[in-house]
């Protein structure tokens, strides 16, 4: 049995009901529920509004979980999951309890794509979730191509946690340094080093990350090649969010810039669809 949420119906057709109560409460229906009793795969993206998504999803499975349903939960980005670390006392490791939530509430299985803590393809078991990282490196690498006109490139990782998605066809990583988090209501390091050293001279260069945020660390990598004499910049990533008008900012800094449509956004141009149905 399939079933599609609402925010996956750019790519299928969705049969199961999210809305709004009038207090803003999340109100989810499954028409097909006494279909479920088997093999079930959820497909629900649990961004952009994660902490909603993350309530229906729960919702969804507590709900699965009544009928003896046997659940995959299909999500392209699993939010929280770059707090994986402690790097404060007293902070929440995030990553590990979303993880714990969606086993306890009766997911089998989670299915996601470039997974920030994992750092390659695979099957896992995390915080006891059994999870199969998908990554989009090898399409967004084929996407590049056309958009060189299949001239020569250099790929290259702006840090080592996106290495996996470029060590396999020979590319290099450069290396982050981030600060202590700054004063406010945001919780942010910025980033104090940078640094990769290269001769991209009269090159093409793909800059290939995970995630794209705010931009602070694309842009950081393109100053880095820029610097490096490359002739043309394509910067791609998986998890496109474009936070801080970073899209527009992109777009005039660089000759090319794509994501996958796991975020549906303007420049998501390569199908996590192509990969989930492998």
């Amino acid at each position: 049995m399939q079933l599609v949420s609402p925010n996956f119906k750019d790519v299928l057709t969705p049969n199961i009901e999210l809305k709004k109560f009038p207090d803003g409460d999340s109100y989810v229906r499954i028409p097909k529920l006494k279909e479920c009793t088997g093999e079930v795969t959820l497909y629900h993206r649990l961004y952009p509004k994660q902490d909603r998504s993350l309530i229906q999803t729960l919702l969804i499975l507590e709900t699965l979980r009544q009928v003896n349903a046997n659940v995959t939960l299909v999500a392209p980005y699993l939010p929280y999951a770059r707090q994986d670390k402690i790097v404060l006392e007293g902070e929440v490791k995030s990553a590990e309890t979303i993880c714990k939530l969606l086993a306890q509430s009766g997911c089998k299985k989670l299915v996601t794509i470039d997974c920030h803590f994992l750092k390659k393809e695979g099957e896992f078991d995390y915080a006891g979730l059994k999870i199969r990282n998908i990554s989009m490196n090898d399409k967004l690498i084929a996407h590049a191509k056309k958009a060189f006109n299949d001239e020569p490139f250099e790929i290259i990782s702006p840090d080592e946690g996106a290495k996996y998605m470029v060590a396999a066809k020979g590319g290099k990583s450069m290396k982050k340094t981030r600060g202590v988090y700054e004063q406010g209501d945001v919780a942010y390091r910025a980033i104090s080093k940078l640094e990769g050293k290269f001769d991209f001279r009269d090159k093409n260069v793909l800059i290939i990350d995970d995630i794209i945020a705010t931009g602070s660390t694309m842009f950081k990598a393109l100053e880095n090649v820029k610097a490096s004499g490359a002739k043309s910049i394509a910067c791609a990533a998986t998890h496109g969010f474009f936070l801080k008008d970073s899209l527009a900012k992109l777009r005039t800094s660089c000759n090319f810039v794509f994501v996958s449509n796991s975020i549906p956004s303007p420049v998501s141009e390569v199908n996590i669809m192509e990969k989930l149905k492998a």
